[in-house]
């Protein structure tokens, strides 16, 4: 059997990013990844480069600095697109890192609003500073942990206190709040809070009026860009930079600091021995062996298909069970005869915009109705992002559990006229324009991108799931029961989106 000291499953980007710390710090490391292509679930498919659960993405300033990933093509700090809020009767609504520009946007529906703004985003700037240093401080066993466990735990709540009073009790008011309480708090306008709004249920079956959802905004903020001097502001829109140009300076930096990636080699189990890892088996039958085992899979899939339930407490295996996935996204992409689209309101500058229909906090809250009872939306949430003549839209709610039909191709007919009925009354003109659409389901995000239910972020980012409960309650640690086998995939402590916590938090564990 070839021997490694790691076996990386998953050449997503926290999978390479894992790599390239592990292999930099001396590693022999193998990465395993059992599509063609690298890249996980930034990369579509070759005829669809834009039709991915995550198209575009930042990693955290700190790993592009450790991995030194500008020398390998990646700019260290892309900017931001603009959040424009497309609103009945034409009107738009930008939220822009520059504040003026902003600022001058919402005084049209509100100059008490406008003028509260810079105070809102330096709140939102010191919050997500909080939320990125407790992404980074490596979460103990809770609730029995040792001195030396426990002195990243102190240090973060000197941070907290840092903030000052006010600032510190906003935060932790913040965390289980719900998004439509927070924005009740700041702002009068309904359409300056639908808009940020919509940073509170991306990707989350969650409610503007759901318990948590303000939480989630603030990670979205987070890994949007925002949280940095350089970047203040800059958490709205999605990043310029496209995750295909991540991808490539990851796997770029994991070569050249001596790891190796085989693709088509699909992991059928993780070997254990005496509660020990061991390797793995591939599906071709080959092994291979290891005394450490990183899995960038979700929890779920890691813990009841790749490793057999022996060598796990039955207590366990229930908890593993019972993660929350449910996704309620779907993607679609349009292809236009021209790259000038013919929405009114999109100026042609529209490639460095991202462009969502959220008229209200109402219009949010029922789309998500929809999900509760597993329905597809009629008046969804989109977010659409323009690339030359194609245009990505992101789809809410189209949940993963229909009832009482199931995803098929009559569903996916429901979810493109839906699509087209909802961008009509922005757009009467687009449809025309189409000349090909492909759809990913959350059925699809499931079987192509091995996202189990169709869920982006490998387990919903839930206050039962977050923080020292993420992707279990005792295990935020990416140590699993199995001595050797570690998690360093989005369903852990920090994940979510596009940012290289995880696979970054893991490396650090494993050379720890």
């Amino acid at each position: 059997m070839n021997h490694y000291d790691v076996l990386i499953i998953g050449a997503g980007h926290n999978g390479l990013t894992a790599a390239a710390y592990l292999s930099k710090a001396g590693k022999r490391v193998l990465v395993l990844e059992k599509r063609p292509v690298i890249g996980g679930f930034c990369v579509g498919e070759n005829d669809t480069p834009a039709l991915a659960p995550f198209p575009r993405g930042i990693l955290r300033p700190d790993i592009i600095r450790h991995l030194s990933l500008e020398r390998f093509g990646l700019n260290p700090a892309p900017v931001s697109t603009d959040l424009i809020s497309l609103l009945p009767g034409g009107r738009q609504l930008v939220l822009s890192a520059d504040t003026a520009k902003t600022v001058d946007s919402i005084s049209q529906f509100s100059k008490t609003d406008a003028a509260r703004w810079p105070a809102f985003v330096r709140f939102i700037e010191r919050a997500a500073a909080f939320l990125e240093a407790a992404y980074a401080t490596p979460i103990p066993r809770l609730p029995k942990f040792s001195l030396a466990e426990g002195i990243p735990l102190a240090q973060l709540a000197l941070k907290l206190r840092a903030l000052g009073p006010k600032d510190m009790h906003n935060v932790i008011r913040l965390l289980p709040m719900t998004v439509k309480e927070l924005l009740d708090e700041w702002f009068e306008s309904e359409e300056l809070k639908a808009a940020i709004a919509t940073l509170g249920i991306h990707n989350a079956n969650l409610g503007v009026m759901s318990a948590g959802s303000a939480y989630n905004l603030l990670h979205q903020y987070l890994i949007r860009g925002g949280s940095s001097p350089e970047r203040n502001g800059r958490g709205w829109g999605q990043p310029v930079q496209h995750t295909h140009q991540v991808i490539a300076a990851l796997e770029q930096a994991a070569r050249a600091y001596g790891a190796e990636i085989r693709l088509n080699a699909e992991v059928a189990r993780i070997m254990v021995e005496n509660d020990r890892v061991t390797g793995v088996r591939l599906h071709s039958g080959e092994h291979l062996a290891a005394s450490t085992v990183l899995s960038s899979v979700d929890p779920k899939t890691t813990f009841l298909r790749l490793v057999t339930p022996e060598p796990l407490d039955p207590e366990f295996v229930w908890q593993a069970q019972r993660i929350k996935m449910r996704g309620v996204t779907a993607k679609l992409q349009l292809t236009l005869a021209s790259s000038v689209h013919p929405l009114e309101a999109i100026r042609a500058s529209a490639s460095s915009s991202v462009f969502i229909i959220a008229p209200s906090l109402t219009y949010l809250e029922r789309a998500y109705d929809a999900a509760k009872y597993g329905q597809i939306s009629e008046k969804p949430y989109l977010e659409m992002t323009p690339t030359g003549n194609l245009l990505s839209i992101h789809f809410q709610f189209a949940p993963y559990f229909l009832k009482p039909s199931a995803w098929n191709e009559e569903t996916r007919r429901i979810l493109a006229q839906t699509t087209w009925n909802t961008l009509n009354e922005y757009a009467p003109h687009l449809q025309s324009e189409i000349t090909n659409l492909k759809s990913l389901t959350p059925l699809d995000l499931e079987t192509t991108f091995a996202l189990t239910e169709g869920d982006p972020h490998h387990g919903q980012i839930l206050l039962d799931q977050f923080f020292f409960m993420r992707p279990l309650p005792g295990y935020a640690d990416y140590k699993t029961p199995i001595e050797g086998l570690y998690l360093c995939g989005s369903g852990t402590h920090g994940g979510g989106g596009v940012s290289g916590i995880p696979g970054r938090n893991a490396a650090k564990s494993v050379l720890a």
